[in-house]
């Protein structure tokens, strides 16, 4: 056995030639893919907390920052399938920033939390791109008053398990190429994992059909590992293998191919060798084999190359400067264009750029202000443009790092990989001499079998996803109980939010259709529509498409979920705010007092030129006229009810007084006699609008002095209320944009009580979604610790202008 093993190296070598690349005849290309990634300022949350995120899009073929799609749907998904909370996220030239608050009103409770990104243009690829992290959030007292119970809950179910459970793990062998061949040395690599998916670490023999030892094998690194040796004509193979417990598993390697071509990768002194290989019986049946090597990177051919067998083993290197960064795809194909083998490989680049991360001091007092210096340039010091997020947080005596994934790993490996990969930045850790034979292990096994890239991603044709620069309203204007469409009509569109108004106009087209594209607008935002013939008026019925498609469904396996040290970290938090006072109701518990809505308004104008809002002594008036006299910039002369000085005569260029537009509850006034079954006592509140813009949306025909809107809303009691909006006109409530909070960082210099008291034991010390370097490459940010002696993390991720994916991370000290 020995002998076949350094005969077959022997002759590697003296294979080992290289070739001329031909670039791929035809330009092949993907969609415009966008991969999705969202860094967090940490992965375990307390209840009552927030969780900052920064969220990067990138074009999947080059992993440039992508202007692609605006709206990004960000969600947080409780362990029960459940969406709790949905922000619709504002990308601007790829990059984009949020937040959730983790409090009661959203039912959030102790468990497991999936955050999940994704645009509707890439929901045409499938599930492969979106973008999934799991979190933990956690009730430390009520972790602390159950604690006791749960333990011995734990331990009991414990001891069931372990007096019940067989076969607690399993192994899986991935040959090199895919196949095992008859008399050609192969490489196997092999992953174990126990019953609940997690790896293990396992040691085994290989033995032939005729219980004869050929191998012993051990795994490396969570439970993966290869073996290697050469499968004889006519003999089949199994594995005995041991867990570390002792157990013990029987199980079959596949079965050996009599004939075929096989590929192989390797890394010898700094070169990347490409190998593909046969046996004599191939070979003797397919003399002068011609065979196609085909190098793809997300799903685009890179490089190809054909080749004529006339040995049985055959050699080339791959040129670094022809390979870009990340996992390849190499597969050869026989004459008949039919794959023979395929191997994944990873790619690792040299980039001229360095990143540095660094504090001011080593230790701080509590406190005290911190400064944090981030340098961005190239080997000769030349700045590089770069978009970073930072997130300080406290370890809470937890300071092992588990190599959770980052925007490094996310990119380069995980986005491509189906299935969770454990403790990903692992293979990204520059410290770590063995990480690149490790990943290839994983690229061996889970790599093999679950690559995203072995099929070019098809956008689904029968319900295609349009790429979203902004909020789009659409729909249809036809006739009244008819579906005849309405052609030419005109339609107005106002959208009033707390500090904005906008109103738009659009005509319907020769199948009645309208839309209005690309809106912004951001927050809880009032709708407004109505339309009109060609004569101005109010005719048809207003059939609005779905302005926001339905998330997609939510599938969670079930699956053990363990975040390091989850244990300690509670109890050391929990110390922590027992140490400074921080009472359940001051961090954990969210009280929101909601008074019934009887009378839900919707009007188009946002805010108001002026509000009066009615008191004791208006409801004990007569009549509606006694109220609105109350009110400034109203005059009420003999019921008539106009604005003071809306527009000015033409002749003299005074102030004149108009008559203004009515609404009551947000229904436009038909007659004057309406008002005078309005009693003061039911008066809520009353609005002036100034302006003729705004009556546009509601004038009549003939009426064409009217200005401004008075806007009367009452506490629902008046007898003629309308019980439903006319078919011509729809108003609605719509949900922009999130509009993304500020992280509170506490100044002692400048005080603020009430924000302090909730802050001085902060668990994510400082969060800042945008840290850009200048010209020079450089950028400083400061904050001030909190009260607490501890240790901190600071944790920088972000991409530069050229698409190179970037981790730093610092510690430093706080104590007295």
């Amino acid at each position: 056995m020995l002998k076949n093993k350094k005969c077959s190296l022997f002759c590697f070598f003296l294979g080992l030639v290289s070739f001329g690349f031909l670039q791929a005849q035809q330009q092949k290309t993907i969609p415009d893919i966008e991969k999705i990634y969202l860094h967090t300022d940490r992965s375990i949350y307390f209840a009552g907390e927030d969780l900052w995120y920064k969220a990067y899009s990138i074009k999947a073929s080059n992993n440039l920052l992508f202007d692609n799609s605006n709206i990004l749907y960000v969600e947080l998904i409780s362990s029960d399938a459940k969406i709790i909370a949905r922000n619709k996220t504002n990308l601007e030239m790829g990059l984009g920033h949020g937040d959730f608050q983790l409090q009661d009103s959203l039912g959030v409770t102790s468990g497991k939390y999936q955050l999940r990104a994704y645009t509707n243009w890439n929901r045409n690829f499938g599930e492969d791109f979106v973008f999934k992290k799991d979190i933990e959030i956690i009730d430390v007292f009520e972790e602390q008053a159950e604690s006791k119970t749960t333990n011995t809950v734990k331990q009991t179910n414990t001891t069931k398990k372990s007096t019940v459970q067989q076969n607690t793990f399993k192994v899986e062998f991935f040959p090199e190429g895919g196949s095992l061949l008859e008399n050609v040395a192969r490489v196997v690599g092999f992953k174990a994992v126990d019953s609940n998916g997690k790896p293990t670490d396992i040691k085994g023999e290989i033995y032939d059909s005729d219980n004869e030892l050929v191998t012993a094998f051990e795994s490396v690194h969570d439970g993966m590992g290869k073996l290697q040796f050469v499968p004889m004509e006519g003999k089949s193979y199994y594995a005995k293998v041991k867990s570390p417990s002792g157990e013990e598993l029987k199980t079959g390697l596949p079965n050996v191919l009599q004939q075929g071509y096989l590929i192989s990768f390797r890394t010898i002194k700094g070169k990347n060798i490409i190998s593909i290989t046969t046996n004599e019986i191939t070979l003797a049946q397919n003399s002068n084999a011609f065979l196609t090597v085909v190098c793809k990177a997300k799903g685009i051919s890179y490089l190809e190359t054909t080749q004529t067998l006339t040995e049985t083993s055959l050699s080339f290197e791959l040129p670094k400067d022809k390979t870009p960064e990340g996992i390849s795809q190499i597969t050869v194909y026989d004459s008949n264009n039919m794959p023979q083998s395929e191997r994944l490989i990873y790619i690792e680049k040299e980039h001229d750029l360095e990143v540095e991360l660094s504090t001011d001091k080593p230790t701080y007092q509590p406190e005290e202000k911190a400064s944090i210096s981030v340098s961005s340039k190239s080997k000769s010091g030349e700045g590089k443009s770069a978009s970073f997020s930072l997130s300080v947080t406290d370890t809470n005596g937890v300071e092992n790092d588990n190599f959770e994934s980052n925007i490094i790993s996310y990119f380069l490996m995980e986005s491509d990989i189906r299935g969770k990969i454990h403790q990903p930045a692992y293979y990204f850790d520059a410290t770590n001499p063995k990480r690149l034979e490790h990943l290839d292990n994983l690229l061996l096994t889970q790599g093999w079998r679950d690559f995203v890239w072995k099929t070019m991603p098809q956008a689904d044709e029968k319900n295609l996803f349009k790429v979203e620069k902004g909020i789009t309203i659409s729909g249809k204007v036809k006739q009244l109980f008819a579906d005849k469409p309405l052609v030419n009509n005109s339609l107005t569109l106002a959208l009033s939010g707390k500090k904005n108004r906008n109103i738009f106009s659009a005509i319907t087209d020769s199948i009645g259709r309208f839309q209005f594209e690309n809106l912004m607008f951001a927050g809880k935002t009032n709708m407004y529509l109505n339309t009109r013939d060609e004569k101005g008026k109010f005719r048809g019925e207003i059939v609005l498409d779905s302005i926001e498609r339905a998330p997609i469904p939510v599938r969670l396996k079930k699956e053990l979920f363990l975040l390091p040290e989850t244990n300690q970290i509670t109890e050391n938090v929990l110390n922590k705010f027992t140490a400074f006072g921080v009472k359940p109701e001051n961090i954990l518990k969210e009280v929101v007092v909601k008074a019934p809505n009887k009378n839900n308004v919707i009007v188009p104008y946002g805010v108001p030129d002026y509000s009066f809002v009615t008191d004791v002594n208006t409801k004990k008036l007569t009549t509606i006229y006694d109220v609105l006299e109350k009110v400034p910039s109203i005059k009420v002369v003999d019921r008539a009810v106009t604005i003071l000085g809306e527009e000015r005569d033409f002749s003299s260029g005074e102030p004149r007084d108009v008559s203004p537009l009515i609404l009551i509850d947000g229904y436009q006034m038909l007659e004057i006699s309406e008002l005078d079954w309005i009693l003061p006592k039911d008066v809520v509140k009353i609005d002036v609008i100034r302006g003729a813009e705004i009556a546009k949306l509601f004038v009549l025909e003939n009426e064409l002095t009217i200005g401004g809107v008075i806007s009367i809303f009452t506490n629902g009691n008046r007898g003629n209320k309308p019980k439903k909006n006319p078919l011509h006109s729809i108003k609605q409530e719509l949900e922009g944009f999130y509009t993304a909070r500020v992280f509170y960082s506490p100044d002692p210099e400048k005080p603020n009580p009430e924000l302090d008291k909730t802050t001085a034991v902060r668990n994510t010390i400082y969060w800042n979604p945008y840290v850009h370097p200048d010209k020079t490459g450089n950028a400083t940010v400061n904050y001030f610790n909190t009260k607490v002696e501890t240790k901190v993390k600071v944790a920088l991720e972000g991409i530069t202008g050229s698409g190179i994916p970037v981790v730093r991370k610092v510690f430093y000290t706080v104590k007295n």
